[in-house]
């Protein structure tokens, strides 16, 4: 009830500035895998950091707390903006993004409705695909959940198709070696 409650209120406020957006990480995953404890909210902004003033706006409209000194230092280094909703404890990291990848996953977004409010939130193709790339092995099991709840109803072909350009851009095959040994896993 307290994320939905929060991610309700998180939807409202981009969609009315206009900020294209997308739930990723542990909210994503409890869409689309294995249920699993998550104690935070991923939104990766279709923004850079030099709009990091319309966010820091929006935080504190929705009563979000900063929780870095200077916000602009650190959202430069790390494209990240991390806050935390004071009413619930909540973590809240806002993601600024400008890669190819992501500009694709949020147009390919899945708008889900939350007590009657759509959010959107990373199709479970994109979900397998960024999971992969940060390759911890939280995130490698959150594949594994996602592929033995959706293996029939995925985009195979686009998942490879897109880990290859990963590995391509990085000259690695460990992206696509990785996605085809889960694959092999659930053959099993």
């Amino acid at each position: 009830m307290l994320y939905e409650d929060l991610l309700k209120k998180l939807a409202r406020a981009l969609d009315r500035e206009g900020i294209e957006y997308l739930v990723m990480g542990g909210q994503a995953v409890l869409v689309h895998g294995e249920p699993r404890l998550t104690r935070d909210v991923d939104i990766t902004l279709g923004l850079i950091p030099e709009d990091l003033n319309r966010i820091l706006r929006i935080a504190e409209d929705i009563g979000l707390m900063v929780l870095v000194n200077d916000p602009e230092k650190f959202t430069n280094e790390t494209w990240v903006l991390p806050l935390q909703d004071p009413q619930t404890g909540i973590r809240v990291d806002f993601i600024f993004s400008a890669s190819e990848f992501e500009r694709q996953a949020m147009k390919r977004a899945l708008s889900i409705d939350i007590k009657g409010t759509p959010v959107r939130f990373a199709s479970a193709e994109d979900l397998v695909i960024q999971k992969i790339f940060s390759g911890r092995p939280r995130d490698i099991e959150d594949v594994r959940g996602i592929l033995i709840k959706k293996i029939r109803q995925l985009d195979i072909d686009y998942i490879r198709e897109t880990l290859k350009k990963f590995d391509e851009t990085l000259s690695t095959d460990r992206f696509s070696q990785e996605f085809e040994e889960l694959l092999k896993g659930q053959e099993k």
